[in-house]
């Protein structure tokens, strides 16, 4: 059995999250830049086994896309001829960075770790995953 990988896809940074080779426990993995991501993945992925890759949708609270889920469709284009034989796929991120602002509270962070918008985009990376992990235990899928 090989990891799950999510992607919180943003313009400049990249929230990556993993769980274990179980896929029991989400946990966050790095922050990378989005210019150096193609190549990151490509590595981790050669070093790691991984199933399938979860990437967060991009939509807007009334369940309309947002700005961004264009460069994220062709984000994913470029993802699938990296890597043709990989499952991938979509998730909703609706919301991912207010709970990753909440969580950073929750954990006790100070006002200073809590604007690093890396860490931000790595939890929100390890939530999408969570939600995910979450989803298909339920049986939703």
């Amino acid at each position: 059995m090989g990891r799950i990988l999510s992607i919180d896809y943003g313009r400049k940074r990249t929230g990556i999250a993993v769980t274990d080779p179980l896929q029991i426990i989400a946990q966050g993995l790095t922050t990378v830049a989005t210019a150096e991501l193609s190549a990151f993945l490509k590595d981790y992925v050669a070093r790691e086994k991984v199933d399938l890759i979860v990437v967060g949708r991009p939509m807007q609270p009334n369940g309309q896309p947002s700005e961004n889920l264009k460069r994220v469709e062709t984000f994913v284009a470029s993802l699938q001829r990296l890597f043709p034989e990989m499952p991938l796929t979509w998730w909703d991120e609706r919301f991912t960075s207010v709970m990753a602002h909440q969580t950073m509270r929750d954990a006790g962070l100070g006002k200073m770790k809590r604007r690093d918008k890396a860490l931000v985009d790595e939890i929100s990376a390890t939530i999408i995953l969570q939600s995910y992990m979450e989803s298909r235990q339920n049986g939703m899928f």
